[in-house]
């Protein structure tokens, strides 16, 4: 066992201590600062889910109003789904759809932001795997064989490892 913590202390795996047990990380000691993520993903679907989806059509409701109070209820419980994530006290969550009609789906994009001593990365990611999923429950009827996809970290910033965008983000 002590040979896998010294590997995870070496690697900077910060989940794990030096025995290799996995352990929340002290951020006690970190500045507290504005923190903000933005991810994004999609949902390929098919063309009659598409358009019932933009239509307004779909028989459970308001597919997209749905998947955005999901995603912001997903951001706020991040800590209750992801063992070592801390409990944050999100200052804000937005969630946006696009539609994107050359691939026939729909993108989701989550923006959160928080004031503390760690980032809200997962928090943005768990945002839009839960309103895609909700997409999918609300849609299943018309179509089973949806995909999610591109599930990830667009840019962030604050924090000590500063600013990041992907290549291509807007």
């Amino acid at each position: 066992m002590e040979r896998q913590g010294m590997r995870s202390m070496e690697y900077g795996f910060t989940h794990f201590d030096e025995q290799g047990q996995a352990v929340m990380v002290d951020v006690s000691g970190k500045a507290v600062t504005s923190r903000t993520a933005v991810a994004s993903g999609r949902i390929a679907v098919s063309r009659a889910v598409y358009e019932a989806i933009s239509a307004g059509t779909v028989k459970k409701g308001d597919v997209l109003g749905v998947a955005r109070i999901a995603g912001i209820m997903a951001a706020k419980r991040t800590s209750d789904m992801i063992p070592l994530c801390h409990p944050l006290p999100i200052a804000k969550c937005s969630m946006d759809f696009s539609f994107l009609p050359e691939e026939c789906a729909v993108e989701a994009r989550a923006t959160v932001k928080v004031t503390g001593q760690t980032g809200v990365e997962m928090e943005a990611l768990h945002a839009v795997s839960m309103a895609l999923l909700t997409i999918y429950d609300m849609c299943k009827a018309m179509d089973k064989g949806m995909e999610i996809r591109a599930i990830r970290l667009e840019r962030k910033s604050g924090g000590k490892s500063g600013e990041f965008v992907r290549s291509g983000s807007s």
